[in-house]
């Protein structure tokens, strides 16, 4: 066993370049698939436990950047010997992409043992690195995965490592996740509303509801945002909280927001004229320069006057790729559509893009809103959101209003526009336009009385 899973260069099948990273000598991908082929064969007749995981370094590309390439293979040089220095002999380490490095541990066979020898690989990894004159420190990321069965392929292992990596990155730096049962049940669900959302979405299942956006001071409504709704046949009624961020995920965003805005725009058209619709897009679609195509395309079927559409964009949606996102913007505005920034307040560096981009409304968030009644903060900080937009020339609307006197102590703060439970829940379609003429209806009986 130790010929096959010795961790130097010098191993016995160290030496076939096709093998081996010319970078730090270690082995790479292809040598980290067949030592896990090999020991899957080997155990056949007796499936012991064994572990496999993948280690991400956290921030590498800032380091790269900072210190430049030939540092950054430096460190990453370094890094290999101290992982390479910390396998026994059974043990192996690889490198399997930029700063991606893969290990094999025959002999742990439980997940608390998995855990704590990734966190000991994080630990070693964490002293300072010397480049030239200075030093650099790092921290890395781990997803593990236990062998149990026969059942189990080299593919599906990496598979269930990665998936735990990527629940480790979610989490925050130098974290360690197992692959456990219940994540594999958690997966299974995902993939299950996955396919049926793919299938929901092409037989345009998801429907939009409609929540009133008021003038605060008359309670008159002045637009309505639209809102994904879905209802799965097998799943029953699926939250938005769910379905949203497995659609950003899995790459269903896009098909999933034409329809929902086709939808949406055709319920609008029967609404009257001064009545604007709120459409949120989400933060893959503002890297994707043929999102303000598609969006013209369905104001163009729909006949709907794109003067009526106000675009919510969050500020998460504006940092992954600020030109892309601006570039989208501006072709929005050039044709009318007014363009709002959701969620204020809670994303980063807020102020610098109100100054980068132009956007017609400020929509503070609920957050905010919810604790305006008895948390001084709260209220400086929203009074400060209101005095900024005048000063701006934005409108602005409250969310997440649900109660009578948070609406009046908004208003006596000058806050013009509100939206929440108050005015009312999102509804569908035909709901929202037996609401507006319930409204327009006690409208005119006040204004004849």
């Amino acid at each position: 066993m130790h010929t096959v899973f010795g961790g130097g260069p010098n191993s016995r099948d160290g030496s076939d370049l096709a093998y081996t990273d010319p970078l730090t000598g270690l082995g790479n991908q292809r040598r980290f698939v067949d030592k896990v082929d090999r020991l899957i064969s080997d155990r056949s007749e007796d499936p012991a436990p064994f572990t496999v995981g993948i280690l991400d370094l956290d921030g590498f590309k800032p380091i790269n950047d900072l210190f430049g390439r030939v540092a950054g293979d430096d460190i990453l040089i370094q890094v290999a010997m101290r992982l390479r220095a910390a396998m026994d002999g059974h043990s192996a380490v690889t490198r399997i992409g930029a700063d991606e490095f893969a290990f094999l541990y025959p002999m742990v066979f439980s997940e608390d043992a998995a855990s704590e020898k990734a966190k000991m690989l994080i630990e070693i990894l964490s002293a300072p690195y010397d480049v030239g004159e200075r030093t650099a420190r790092l921290s890395a990321s781990v997803g593990c995965s236990l062998f149990y069965s026969g059942d189990e392929t080299t593919e599906i292992l990496l598979h269930k490592a990665e998936t735990a990596l990527y629940q480790a990155k979610r989490s925050g730096r130098g974290r360690v996740v197992v692959y456990t049962r219940e994540m594999e049940e958690a997966a299974k669900r995902v993939t299950r509303i996955e396919q049926a959302l793919r299938r929901a979405v092409s037989a345009g299942e998801v429907e939009p509801h409609f929540q009133p956006i008021v003038d605060l001071k008359d309670r008159r409504v002045i637009g309505f945002e639209a809102l994904a709704r879905w209802t799965d046949r097998d799943l029953g009624v699926v939250p938005p909280a769910t379905f949203i961020p497995i659609a950003e995920e899995r790459g269903i965003i896009g098909p999933l927001s034409q329809l929902v805005l086709r939808k949406a725009t055709e319920a609008a058209r029967n609404w009257p004229d001064e009545l604007f619709l709120s459409f949120n897009l989400s933060p893959s679609q503002l890297v994707d320069q043929n999102t303000g195509l598609h969006i013209l395309a369905i104001l163009d079927r729909t006949g709907f006057d794109p003067q009526r559409l106000e675009i919510e964009i969050t500020e998460t949606g504006l940092m992954s790729d600020p030109a892309s996102a601006e570039k989208i913007v501006n072709d929005l505005r050039r044709v009318g559509i007014r363009v709002s920034l959701d969620d204020f307040g809670t994303g980063q560096s807020s102020l610098g893009r109100l100054r980068e981009f132009h956007f017609d409304k400020l929509k503070i968030d609920r957050a905010f809103v919810s604790t305006i009644l008895d948390d001084r903060p709260s209220e400086h900080i929203i009074r400060a959101i209101l005095a900024m937009c005048d000063g701006l020339g934005m409108d602005v609307v409250a969310e997440g209003i649900e109660e009578e006197a948070q609406a009046d102590r908004l208003v006596q703060f000058g806050c013009a526009g509100g939206q929440g439970y108050l005015f009312g829940r999102p509804a569908d379609a035909d709901a929202t336009l037996g609401y507006l003429r319930d409204s327009f209806r006690g409208a005119a009986r006040k204004a004849t009385g």
